[in-house]
Parts: C-alpha cells; structure tokens; sequence
C-alpha cells in the first residue's frame, strides 16, 4: 500500500512509535498530522532510547523525509531541543514544518496551567503545556501560526494583540501575573532563526510527492478515545486523533490514503481524568504498571492500567476504518495466571449495546468479563508466531474476534526485534511483507 495511516485505538500511548519506526523503512515520508509536544513517541533502536515530541519517528531511518503537517501546533523551543537531542543524524534536507502549523504560545501554557488548578478535583488531567489554549486560538481566528515569523513587525504586533486579552483573563479570572510581551516576541524571534529553515507549505509538498509516486506513512499522537469528537468528551485532546486527522491535518485528500492499521496494547492504559471501565483497583495495576514501565513518556506521570477493553477497540476500529490490528506489550501478561478481557458493558441491569457517547453513561457501566488461562512463560525474544505459548495465541484470536478486526503484527517488547508476524492475517505481507 502506498499511503497508509497509523493510528492508536485505546487512549493514547499504544506503541505507535515503535510501529511507525518498523514501517519507515517502506516509505518515503513520514508525516505527522495533530498533537503538540504533549505526547511523545519512544523508539529504541540498538539500546539507545529516543523519545520523539514533534519530529516523527522515520527520522531515525536515513534518507526519509519527515513532515510535521498543518493540524500540529509546535512549541518553537521544544522542537529546537529535539533537534538537538538528533544530534548524530542528518536532519537538514529531511525535516519539513507546515507554515500554516499554529504556534504554541506561553500564555497558553499559563491559561491551562491556571484553568487547571481552578477545576481542581473536576480537572481534565491535561500537561499543562499549552496545547489545548492554542487549538481554541486556531478555531476562534485568534492563532498566530509559525510561518509569521517570517515577518518580525506583523508578528510583534499579532502576540502583542493578543496578549491585551490573555493578560486580562490571567489577572482577573485567575489571579494570575500577567505575561510581558517584548520578551515573548524576541525570544520567539530568535527562535525563528533555528526553525523558520525547516518551514515550508507541506501540503504542496506531499500532493506533489504523492503524484510522483512516493509514499507517505502518516502518524498521528494520543489514540482514538482521545479524539476532540470521537473520543470520551471532554476528557480528550484537543484536536482530532483518528485517521480523518491525517487529511486535515496535512492537506492530503482521502482518496489518497490506501489503509489504515491501528496499534493497541494487549491491556488498556490511559493517563489523566475521565472514566476507565476496566481499570485494576488493587495491587495488579501495579505490577502491570511497573512491568509495562507505564510511565508518560512526555511527562513521567504513571499511567492508570486495566484489562483489554474489547468495546473501546471495537468502536476505534469502527471510527478509524481499521484494515489491521498491532497488538503491543503482550510479554507485559506472561506472569499472570488468569487474564480477563472486557467484552461489553451492562448498564442499568441491561446490556450496553455499542460504546457511549455520554461520559455519565461510561462512568456508570459495568464492564462484562471473559477470563482466559494465561501462559504462564515467556515471550520475550519470540520472534516467530508458532513459537508463542498456546493461550497466548488462543487470548490473541479472541481480541480478533471481539474487535472484529484482524491481528497482523504482535509486539513483545520495545526493539524492533522485538516484533512478530502473524501469518494467519491475510493483512500482515500487506503492511509489513
């Protein structure tokens, strides 16, 4: 397939960097469609740890050209401090930015840090780091986007404008210290200098290369759940995480696109607020989490872990238009005795049909459960599918099932070695043959 999109079906935090540095290698592009430096991809390549905020993870394979597309929102200084952390791989000539990509601001950052603390307890569990605030810029008009920088008296003017209204709702919403803004535009400036190399109009970039017959994998942060629409509002991010993200989100229409693969753990996590129907309430969730190494990769936060949640899966597969499954961190189960999988939800004594849009609904169902033997040995290191345990294979053709969707690739640790074919998926030459 030549375009394909890849995208997360839980909450976030499935894996996808690991999957997209697999598949680079077959592609021409990488191209990364929404988010900001709030979520971050890790990629392991020979030992050596990468986590990767905003440049996709193809720029760890030579001689591909990377995008950062128009729906990411880009702090200046993050990115400046990922390229820095590249150092040993060629960037220059591989790294392209979208001019139409909306600047993460600091007052952003301040709003939400302050809209944060105020909600308290009712708080979105959100990392505070302007990503939210800059997306409400983007669509109420009011979004200053990094290719202005090019112009230093138009973008002064434009932060200070705005900063007239921001300073006014930090003091007299919040009590917060006002922002002062020269300091703002000639640190952003400066900046500019680092960056404005890299920025370009990416949609024109990518039409013109896929005309030319190259291929473009496009990638995406956080997962499905999260999406600002299809996700458990408003416990989400603010832009849209499934696959439509990827046109809007670069300039390239959907007939474009050829298949979509969505990467899910072999349990559930999520990190922050809002409702978690199969989240472990006792020690599990903590040996899960230790074994896992659930902690954020952007923040350090621990991650709240639970079992397969079918449902959720089910519907992100069904919202997405999945073609096929990546199942992550199956070695994560190999300890346990038993293993349970959510297979839906009951409500108000009756069976939930579907997933809810309602997040009382979500925070009032019951999930039903399958229990499945666990296999009880190792997987780690396996690198062929007749070499996983019986129950690990059986356990995997019910998530199958239940999502309705095809496994194609089972990941049992963080190195691309680490990385099995399932040869009963007529999906799997498709996308990594």
């Amino acid at each position: 397939m030549s375009n394909v999109v890849v995208v997360g079906t839980q909450w976030g935090d499935e894996g996808k960097g690991k999957i997209v540095d697999l598949l680079a290698e077959r592609f021409d592009i990488v191209a990364r469609c929404q988010g900001g430096h709030n979520a971050g991809h890790t990629v392991i390549v020979d030992g050596r740890k990468y986590i990767l905020h905003l440049i996709p993870s193809g720029i760890l394979h030579q001689g591909k050209l990377c995008v950062i597309g128009n729906g990411v929102v880009v702090n200046p200084f993050a990115l400046i401090e990922e390229l820095k952390a590249l150092e040993g791989f060629e960037v220059d000539g591989r790294l392209a930015v979208s001019n139409r990509c909306h600047l993460i601001m600091p007052y952003h950052g301040a709003i939400e840090a302050a809209e944060e603390s105020r909600l308290g307890d009712r708080k979105i569990g959100t990392t505070s780091r302007g990503i939210g605030p800059c997306y409400e810029d983007k669509i109420a008009r009011r979004g200053i986007r990094i290719g202005e920088l090019a112009s230093p008296d138009h973008f002064r003017n434009r932060v200070l404008s705005n900063l007239e209204v921001k300073n006014r709702i930090l003091t007299n919403v919040y009590g917060e210290k006002p922002l002062e803004g020269e300091a703002i535009v000639d640190s952003y400036l400066e900046a500019a200098k680092v960056v404005l190399p890299f920025v370009t109009d990416t949609a024109e970039l990518l039409n013109r290369s896929i005309r030319e017959g190259k291929s473009v994998l496009f990638e995406g942060a956080q997962g499905a759940l999260l999406d600002i629409d299809h996700g458990t509002y408003p416990f989400v991010t603010s832009s849209n995480a499934t696959a439509g993200g990827a046109c809007t989100g670069t300039g390239v229409g959907p007939t474009a696109i050829d298949g979509v693969i969505g990467i899910s753990k072999a349990y559930t996590t999520r990190v922050g607020g809002g409702p978690f129907p199969t989240e472990f309430t006792d020690e599990l969730g903590e040996a899960v989490r230790e074994k896992g190494s659930e902690f954020g990769a952007s923040t350090g936060r621990p991650r709240r872990c639970g079992w397969f949640d079918a449902a959720v899966v089910r519907y992100s597969c069904l919202v997405n238009n999945v073609d096929a499954l990546v199942i992550t961190k199956l070695d994560v189960l190999d300890d346990l005795e038993e293993i349970s999988i959510c297979v839906g939800y009951r409500h108000q004594g009756r069976r939930f049909e579907g997933f809810p849009s309602s997040i009382e609904t979500l925070e009032e169902v019951e999930p039903v459960y399958e229990t499945h033997p666990g296999w009880r040995t190792p997987t780690s290191g396996i690198t062929r599918y007749r070499d996983l345990p019986d129950q690990a294979k059986s356990y995997l053709r019910r998530l199958s099932e239940l999502v309705e969707t095809d496994i194609c690739v089972v990941s049992t640790g963080p190195d691309r070695s680490e990385t099995i074919p399932v040869p009963e998926s007529p999906k799997t030459a498709l996308f990594f043959g």
